[in-house]
């Protein structure tokens, strides 16, 4: 039982550590493309800037 109980124990600090991880620049820039973002960059300054989220909708010419 005690085995068992120490290999639980490790299950959970190996879980517990994955999601405590920030997450890589390829995932925030997927993440950010859902939300409608070109990329995790655009998403930050509409977040924290003054640029408006209607920027990121305009075509480049």
């Amino acid at each position: 039982m005690e085995k068992k109980r120490q290999a639980l124990k490790k299950l959970l600090l190996a879980v517990e550590k994955e999601l405590l991880r920030k997450p890589d620049r390829k995932t925030l820039d997927r993440l950010s493309l859902l939300a409608g973002f070109q990329d995790w960059d655009s998403f930050q300054d509409a977040l924290h800037g003054d640029v408006s989220a209607d920027e990121n909708y305009k075509t480049k010419k």
